[in-house]
């Protein structure tokens, strides 16, 4: 269970935060730090940089930035190609009461931790958007459509029951034990998992949308295919999810199958349109993940290559 709940005030900015980086092969990193460098306002920080590829190759870099920007950072090699390893090396490593993470290839604005710890309150753990910034020569849809930025689900009754690690802070306490899962290390949607699995417990979950950060869209994920696969995956850890639950198949599968057949018939009636015929086929890539995870698919690999 987790800790009793206490408003964020002087005390807990005097106890610092572990502000975590996992990354792999991204020269992006040295501008995510800089960012981090240049926060106003926010309680005393720590990074500490996770290296997930197989031979230290982050570990320059980062010397050279903690150098650079004045940052204290702790430096771990956490290999191979597996984001679960990364995030578990940092839960590990992590001393301050309050931890964050941010992704290799972020930029967080100046008032961004400040406002994240603010944002805390009574939560537990809380989530800022992330907003995508496409890249010249982006499709149109893509763009109109901003299929890459999100932030957290948010039920009828305002209820948060799982989020992400690319923008989150959350309380060290209520961790505990609970570890990110390494099967799912390479397909994505561990952090989804370690979330929901947090909430299950009794964490209260929250939304600050004023602690947005900004994330590049590369050319390669500007595309329908790539948003397919990713919804698809989605949709494969969200039936985890249920299952961790205690549902059944039918339970699962009965709903996302209907769901499914909206999102087709919605495509079709919307092929006048670019962004919504695909926004259509997108929301049923996922259910059909949810579908196909629950007969015992194996998860799709999004993210990461197998080692040479």
């Amino acid at each position: 269970m987790p800790r009793s709940r206490e408003p964020i005030g002087d005390d807990a900015q005097a106890a610092g935060v572990d502000v975590c980086v996992c990354t792999f092969r991204r020269a992006s990193l040295r501008q995510t730090l800089a960012s981090i460098a240049a926060q106003k306002c926010a309680p005393d920080l720590r990074v500490i940089v996770a290296d997930n590829d197989d031979t230290p190759s982050a570990e320059a870099l980062v010397n050279e930035a903690a150098r650079e920007f004045g940052l204290g950072i702790t430096y771990l090699h956490a290999p191979a190609r597996n984001i679960a390893t990364a995030r578990n090396a940092c839960l590990e490593a992590a001393s301050a009461d309050l931890v964050a993470f941010i992704d290799d290839d972020e930029i967080a604005p100046p008032d961004w931790l400040a406002t994240l710890v603010a944002g805390l309150g009574l939560n537990d753990i809380v989530f800022g958007p992330v907003q995508a910034r496409y890249l010249a020569g982006a499709p149109a849809w893509v763009v109109r459509g901003d299929f890459h930025s999100f932030g957290p689900a948010i039920r009828a009754n305002g209820d948060i029951d799982t989020g992400y690690s690319s923008n989150v802070l959350f309380r060290r306490g209520v961790v505990g034990a609970l570890r990110f899962e390494p099967s799912l290390g390479r397909a994505g949607g561990e952090d989804t998992f370690f979330f929901a699995q947090l909430h299950a417990s009794g964490a209260r979950l929250g939304f600050c949308p004023a602690a947005m950060v900004y994330e590049p869209t590369p050319t390669e994920r500007a595309t329908l295919p790539w948003l397919l696969r990713r919804a698809f995956r989605s949709g494969q850890t969200h039936a985890r999810v249920l299952r961790a639950h205690g549902q059944g198949v039918f339970s699962i599968t009965a709903p996302a199958l209907a769901k499914a057949l909206y999102c087709a018939l919605g495509g079709l009636a919307s092929f006048w349109s670019p962004v919504e015929a695909r926004r259509f086929m997108i929301r049923g890539a996922l259910h059909i993940g949810v579908v196909a995870k629950a007969f015992g698919a194996a998860d799709l690999e999004l993210y990461r290559s197998a080692p040479a």
